[in-house]
């Protein structure tokens, strides 16, 4: 069984750099299916499990993959099958996301129920609604959802969503794109990787118009061509350095990070006491007086407020804050699994709910704990570096999911901490290399 091993209580200093955002990554792949002409090159793309998986996931369908250092050219002009494999699918719950191009392109979709980390229920159910109102049949049954167009394609529609669903939002602007006529999808998900879909998109050939706003508009075109595009940076990976360098950094500069992506994690740094510099290219910050926040008051919710992929690691900060913070979970109501592992490093945390009430400690000791989920993963190394002594975080698969490196990355940095590979992690580490 591999672990990441740390020595706390060692300063960072230095400038780190941010990789490609992943969930920008998923569905940039996903949309590459749509080109019936010529190839597309995706740049900045992070060296992650998930991106391989969806890799994979393309691969399967009849696209040509090449990776060239980080950069994946594909061709999608000859696809064999609507049907990816449902063991690719129901390893992350993204893989859903070629319904929507799919479905535009050939009239069908036939894809498995989807999986991903064990955060608390995330239903399908905005994405066969928001695909239904464009005019295809949904039939659910044994583990799959299989689309159906009707004659004639898919058509525009007026699609307004329960909840501004991240993944709902890029399905049905993806079979938008495609459809006769015009559609409107109101409450849509206002994510940077929503416009930078949207911006590749455009690239390809399609006419949207809103991304980054509540309300998308689309209008059909009859078909895309390949395309190049450079990702976005990761914003969850820029924060979490952010975050740990605001409790033991020297001044740490988190090159390609951009600030507003980030705005509401800044505010709440800010207010812990931490200065935050905002640069041409990148973010410069220093600590916390003391290596101490400031107690606070976090709430995640939908983009553009804090969001509920960096919770976790604010909570690992919060333990050693100077006085009470409260930290409430909105998005996900199982998102706090990792409270239990911080307890054994002798963090002060109850729940009350869905909100952690955290009364903070002089300092955290090492101990043995183990990633639930991918931002557990990076909130417990984080904690580590906090800890006095040695520990020893467990549960790799979950931080090779979405962080590109991140044991070189803070080791650059000037922290103590090694990675020993088991046998699993050895075999992650060849299908993502």
């Amino acid at each position: 069984m591999g672990k990441i091993v740390i020595e706390g209580g060692y300063p960072l200093e230095g400038t780190v750099r941010v990789s490609g955002a992943k969930n920008a990554v998923l569905p940039i792949l996903a949309a590459s299916l749509l080109a019936e002409e010529g190839v597309s090159q995706i740049e900045e793309v992070p060296r992650l499990l998930d991106v391989r998986v969806m890799a994979d996931t393309v691969s399967a369908l009849g696209a040509k993959l090449e990776w060239n250092g980080s950069s994946i050219r594909v061709d999608a002009r000859r696809l064999l099958s609507v049907c990816p494999p449902a063991e690719l699918v129901r390893k992350m719950r993204a893989s859903f996301v070629v319904a929507g191009p799919l479905l535009a392109r050939f009239g069908e979709a036939m894809v498995a129920l989807p999986g991903g980390c064990n955060i608390g229920p995330r239903p399908v159910d905005l994405h066969i609604k928001g695909l239904e109102a464009l005019g295809a049949t949904a039939v659910v049954e044994n583990g799959y959802v299989h689309f159906r167009a009707p004659r004639g394609g898919l058509h525009g529609a007026r699609i307004y969503l329960d909840v501004p669903s991240v993944g709902a939002t890029q399905n049905i602007m993806m079979a938008a794109v495609l459809a006769k006529g015009q559609t409107i999808i109101e409450n849509a998900a206002k994510e940077p990787e929503n416009v930078d879909l949207a911006n590749y998109l455009n690239a390809m050939g399609a006419r949207v118009r809103g991304a980054g706003t509540d309300v998308i508009r689309v209008e059909g075109v009859d078909r895309l061509h390949g395309a190049t595009h450079a990702v976005i940076p990761d914003r969850i990976e820029a924060g979490t350095f952010l975050i740990a360098s605001a409790l033991i950094g020297r001044g740490v500069y988190v090159e390609n990070a951009l600030s507003h992506h980030l705005m509401p994690l800044i505010a709440k740094l800010e207010e812990a006491g931490a200065v935050i510099e905002d640069r041409v290219e990148g973010i410069k910050v220093w600590p916390c007086q003391g290596g101490r926040m400031r107690p606070l008051d976090v709430k995640t919710h939908y983009y553009p407020s804090f969001p509920t992929d960096l919770q976790a690691q604010m909570v690992a900060a919060l333990t050693v804050a100077q006085g009470t913070s409260t930290v409430t979970e909105t998005v996900f109501e199982n998102r706090f699994m990792h409270v239990a592992e911080l307890q054994r490093m002798g963090a002060n945390i109850h729940i009350e709910g869905r909100t952690a009430v955290i009364e903070g400690v002089p300092r955290l000791t090492g101990a043995r704990v183990t990633a639930t989920d991918l931002r557990a993963g990076a909130a417990l190394v984080i904690a580590g570096l906090l800890a006095e002594g040695q520990t020893e975080v467990y549960g790799l698969h979950h931080i090779d999911r979405g962080y590109d490196n991140l044991v070189g990355k803070f080791t650059q940095l000037g922290a103590r901490l090694e990675r020993i590979e088991g046998d699993a992690e050895l075999q992650i580490a060849k299908s993502v290399g």
